[in-house]
């Protein structure tokens, strides 16, 4: 059973949310190079993240947004249902929903990739703030991590630990230059998601995009949805949107991968030169180990100086509420 965080008798929930509307979009998948339609519907409470299918008939044609539907993939994160079909890049998109505080949702897609839109999570994000958020009655859970969880070697590794909310520090590494050994460590909530980390990017080296295309991948990429490194140079107008882009973007991966966990995680997340293998196999690390981990009911964490009156308490409690 859920722990309920309580003051005084009284606990102060976060309840689950979906989107107000229905929105939809298009663009073009990163790896397939195909046109994507999609649409983001609200969901029933305790849903979770689900996608449909729109090309393919049958009750078949929906996949749950879940760990344990993760497939091999090359250089994105792929479900795959027991019916064997699949939805692929679902990582910024599920980074978007998280940093919005989106619980249930159904997304439909018109390929088996979702359109890369502009390699960051942000356009994401600007489409369920336009849907409108609704709050359901249904209060979220949260996933406490109870003690450290680590896979990898010593080259690199993802892990982790107990904390009091969720942070993320990672660290890239590529050893050839400068512009890409790069580092970003922080706090995550959903306010320091759209201002800090939504807008990073996807990356890749143009030393690689013969070898990925030749291996039918990035098909879809371009300047306009990738940053592109070229030895010391950034290759697109503009340069980088923030200093450390890479490993912003490498920690939103992080955040969307570790979605699939099925709610938000409590605890502090760190990566070296991490990737998608390895979140998954983090996240079966941790399932696997039910000494690793807690269901807890997610509260709100309140600024120092707000004062809350707590129904059946004596006097009003001042200070910080923690998940």
């Amino acid at each position: 059973m859920p722990d309920d965080n309580a003051l005084n008798g009284a606990a102060i929930t976060i309840r689950q949310k979906t989107l107000r509307n229905s929105v939809h979009c298009s663009g073009i998948g990163l790896h397939s190079g195909a046109t994507v339609a999609m649409s983001i519907h609200p969901a029933p409470e305790n849903a979770g993240i689900r996608f449909h299918r729109t090309d393919l008939a049958g009750k078949n044609a929906s996949v749950a947004a879940s760990w344990r539907n993760v497939v091999d993939a090359q250089l994105c994160t792929a479900l795959q249902n027991e019916a064997g079909v699949m939805v692929a890049t679902v990582e910024h998109a599920m980074a978007a929903l998280y940093g919005c505080g989106i619980d249930n949702a159904d997304i439909e897609v018109s390929a088996g990739e979702l359109p890369i839109m502009d390699g960051s999570a942000w356009p994401f994000v600007f489409l369920i703030e336009c849907a409108g958020i609704r709050e359901q009655a249904a209060p979220r859970r949260a996933i406490g991590i109870a003690k450290r969880v680590e896979v990898g070697d010593s080259h690199r590794w993802a892990a982790l630990s107990p904390a009091e909310d969720f942070s993320v520090s990672v660290a890239v590494d590529y050893g050839d230059c400068a512009i890409a050994r790069q580092r970003y460590d922080g706090r995550v909530s959903e306010e320091n998601f759209k201002g800090e980390l939504a807008r990073a990017r996807t990356y890749g080296f143009l030393t690689d995009a013969e070898q990925l295309r030749a291996a039918g991948l990035a098909r879809g990429a371009s300047l306009d949805n990738a940053i592109v490194v070229e030895g010391e140079r950034v290759l697109n107008r503009g340069g980088l949107r923030y200093a450390n882009e890479l490993a912003r973007h490498k920690a939103l991966d992080a955040i969307g991968d570790l979605y699939l966990a099925g709610a938000p995680i409590v605890g502090a997340f760190e990566g070296l030169r991490s990737g998608h293998k390895l979140y998954h196999r983090l996240l079966a690390a941790l399932f696997a180990d039910d000494a690793a981990w807690r269901w807890t009911t997610q509260t709100p964490a309140l600024p120092a100086d707000i004062v809350v009156m707590v129904p059946g308490a004596a006097d009003p409690v001042q200070g910080r509420l923690s998940a």
